[in-house]
């Protein structure tokens, strides 16, 4: 990592996708069929309370995007920008990184970054620009499609790579930007990763119990993306959020293969009524 703070990129900096073609089609009008075909077979429970944060999986759409999808089923309300947090697979780093563009591709267009909330978290001690580290992440970039598709086209979203950071940090960055009710939170994180189908179930089962209790302290074999988890949980305690687990399913449910599996849910955050921002 080059340094705490690089500088937040030129104007009009893009960030190619990396893992369309991949992770989901690179072809606009197959990955839109498919993304809306997903949600339309979700369906999905009304929400409770006002959906203030969502935790959804980021495996290829044909192992997680029918979680995914069941988890985006549930924003019903509109939002005006996502913080989007993600673990980062590729580059290590123990920070929160930033990335040094305006916008992000995907087959179904640009993303713009957020960048009033990209200044307001850019001089955080825990913060800093790192290209490299969003160069070929795929944590952030498998939310995209749904986000474009859900949202109101062209909403804003601040792209975060969580490295080993610790819950404070997290949750300080998540304070600063927090913003209302037209502010949306999604955490990217699968589960357990590569256990049998029925040792998964109960690592898993037990990982999203701590989850429920809005517990800072998940590992990182429980989840990849514990470390954005336990921030974010850490902060939904003192904002009196309610998380409510919509979907939980493994590789094995949607893939067959038992042996070997990677588990994935679909948790809403609901904003307590005596809470409401």
């Amino acid at each position: 990592m080059s340094g705490r703070l690089l500088g937040l990129g030129a104007m009009g900096t893009v960030r190619p996708p990396a893992v369309a073609g991949l992770f989901y089609p690179s072809s606009p009008g197959e990955l839109s069929a498919q993304v809306s075909r997903l949600l339309r077979e979700a369906g999905g429970p009304e929400p409770v309370g006002a959906v203030k944060a969502l935790i959804a999986p980021h495996a290829g759409y044909v192992y997680s995007g029918p979680t995914a999808a069941i988890g985006y089923s549930a924003l019903t309300r509109r939002y005006e920008r996502v913080v989007l947090l993600g673990p980062c697979h590729q580059v290590g780093t123990p920070y929160l990184a930033l990335p040094a563009a305006d916008s992000f591709a995907t087959p179904l267009g640009d993303v713009p970054v957020w960048a009033a909330g990209a200044r307001m978290v850019a001089e955080l001690p825990d913060v800093i620009v790192g290209p490299e580290v969003h160069a070929r992440e795929h944590s952030l970039e498998v939310q995209l499609p749904f986000i474009q598709t859900v949202l109101e086209p062209g909403t804003p979203v601040l792209p975060l790579a969580v490295g080993w950071a610790k819950p404070e940090a997290v949750a300080r960055v998540l304070e600063a930007v927090w913003g209302g009710g037209e502010t949306l939170i999604v955490v990217s994180s699968d589960l357990s990763h590569y256990l049998p189908y029925a040792t998964a179930q109960e690592v898993d089962e037990a990982t999203l119990a701590q989850v429920m209790a809005l517990s800072p302290d998940l590992l990182g074999e429980q989840a990849c993306g514990a470390y954005a988890v336990n921030g974010l949980n850490l902060a939904a305690r003192r904002r009196g959020l309610r998380p409510r687990v919509l979907e939980y399913r493994n590789s094995g449910d949607t893939a067959g293969d038992h042996s070997r599996v990677v588990g994935y849910a679909a948790v809403i955050y609901e904003q307590e009524a005596d809470h409401a921002a």
